[in-house]
């Protein structure tokens, strides 16, 4: 079935919405920038915000749930295969470092927003999680790895990168935390595992 003229438009706009929400989340946080301020971003009246997406909630929901894709999609690109540990990381890092200023602020922010929007948070965790297990489970068998329960290695990891993202003010206030810190973070990593 081909879509109308009128479909397609309201697809472009729907993605634009989705994509000045993102930069605007980004840049100000999900907690100060208001609908009205995504409208005005994207050079469109308030009420077409509210045409695409009923509430704020549904528009986070929209903006998290792009970020998700977009950052499981980076993931598995860059993991794909049976991959070391190391390399699943690294590619960790590489995905995370193109999207980090958002992911920066869903980090800070994510306790105070929508439970439905921490669900979809859970999600993305759960595929990173997915492919650091795999690879840490073969290095474990291996022997390469220390024995660790794949939940605590995973959690280790998130807490590691999460505390210097968090702290961005402190670690690089004018620039990437993860451009700075993310190889020397993942070389303390890969040495606390290490079989001895």
């Amino acid at each position: 079935m081909t879509k109308t003229r009128r479909q397609l438009q309201k697809e472009q706009t729907r993605k634009h919405l989705i994509e000045t929400a993102f930069r605007q989340f980004a840049q100000h946080g999900f907690i100060t920038v208001r609908t009205a301020d995504i409208a005005q971003a994207a050079q469109v009246s308030h009420g077409t915000v509210f045409a695409h997406f009923a509430t704020q909630e549904a528009l986070f929901n929209a903006v998290i749930e792009e970020f998700g894709l977009r950052i499981s999609r980076r993931l598995h690109e860059l993991a794909v295969g049976n991959r070391g540990l190391r390399e699943v990381l690294e590619a960790h890092l590489k995905g995370l470092r193109e999207f980090e200023a958002f992911y920066t602020r869903w980090v800070v922010e994510s306790r105070v927003l929508p439970d439905s929007t921490r669900d979809t948070f859970t999600i993305v965790q759960s595929t990173i999680s997915f492919h650091i297990s795999q690879a840490a489970e073969r290095e474990m068998d291996a022997g390469e790895q220390i024995p660790i329960p794949v939940h605590l290695l995973f959690n280790t990891w998130i807490g590691l990168l999460h505390y210097y993202l968090a702290n961005d003010d402190l670690f690089a206030p004018e620039g990437s935390v993860l451009e700075r810190y993310g190889q020397e973070l993942l070389e303390h990593f890969m040495r606390l595992i290490k079989a001895r």
